[in-house]
């Protein structure tokens, strides 16, 4: 993997309270010995701690008993495909769900390869040439998230069987979402979304969680995704109007749909201006769940 010299450690130094008492921890599961050096290089001197491992099962053990806070997986590994160990690394209870996984490979992957790493629980897909500051300020991005997420689950906002936010955790996420779009007049959109499940079955644990590892693999940082009971989904996005959030719905549908899925119902509520709206997270809610159960979605745009 090429990649550009590494940045100054100044400038992306992480703060303790982002590390809260030690620095983030990435690992790097390859067995290619110049690429490891080479993000290690890169890593080290920007705040970042580094554990090598040079196969899969080894990266596996690691990750178990190290708890990263980053996994980077070699696209070629000598004793498992990179996707299975994503899949397993996804599985294991051990492992917070919230852990970034990035597959990195020394070529340019198409887009069948990254939509087969985003099916398989990676969060991204990095190929040659690399942007060190990039790809410092995505992990920077990382961290925080994981960071966020792990804070959220040791207070009981997190849902045990999907790793994303409970019902109670997504109401005070969507707050300070909302708070954040009506200081800046910005657009919010909510999206709920139900999935059958295979035969219909909106109880069968395996089709929420495929369901829940493609949401937030294939939602935006920015989006805050949780579980609101049963096989129902909500996501809280802004920037997204009427056409945003059309928008989000179709992609994150197109990357879901699978046989484990089964079908997906979706409703949403979306406004221009959520100050000028005039209306509570709850409230978009509430609308956004009952468009859903209607079977058409549910549409108003307030633009300022």
């Amino acid at each position: 993997m090429a990649l550009t010299l590494p940045l100054a450690p100044e400038r992306f130094m992480f703060s303790t309270e982002a590390r809260h008492d030690r620095p983030p921890l990435v690992l790097i599961v390859n067995d290619q010995e110049w690429s490891t050096r080479a993000l290690e290089s890169m890593l080290a001197p920007n705040g970042f701690a580094v554990l090598r491992a040079y196969t899969g099962s080894k990266g596996l053990e690691r990750a178990q008993a190290s708890r990263p806070d980053i996994v980077l997986v070699g696209a070629a590994l000598p004793d498992m495909d990179a996707l299975d160990l994503c899949a397993r690394l996804r599985e294991d209870p051990r492992i917070a769900p919230s852990t970034p996984i990035i597959i990195t490979t020394t070529g340019r992957p198409s887009r069948s390869e990254r939509l087969a790493a985003l099916r398989a629980g990676a969060w991204d897909y990095v190929g040659q040439p690399v942007d060190a500051e990039e790809l410092l300020l995505r992990f920077e991005a990382y961290v925080r998230a994981k960071h966020d997420a792990d804070r959220a689950r040791d207070e009981g906002m997190i849902d045990a069987l999907t790793g994303l936010y409970s019902l109670t955790g997504l109401s005070r996420r969507a707050r300070e979402l909302g708070a954040q779009a009506y200081r800046g007049r910005d657009s919010m959109a909510c999206i709920v979304f139900r999935t059958e499940g295979p035969d219909h079955d909106p109880a069968v644990e395996a089709a929420v969680g495929a369901f829940a590892n493609r949401l937030r693999a294939l939602g935006r940082t920015s989006d805050v995704i949780g579980r609101i009971g049963g096989a129902e989904f909500a996501v809280f996005a802004t920037g997204a109007d009427d056409h945003g959030a059309h928008a989000l719905i179709a992609r994150l549908v197109d990357g879901a749909l699978s046989p484990d899925v089964g079908e997906i119902s979706v409703g949403y509520f979306a406004v221009g201006d959520f100050r000028e709206a005039h209306l509570q997270p709850h409230d978009m809610l509430s609308r956004a769940s009952e468009a859903m159960r209607r079977g058409a979605p549910g549409r108003q745009t307030l633009v300022n």
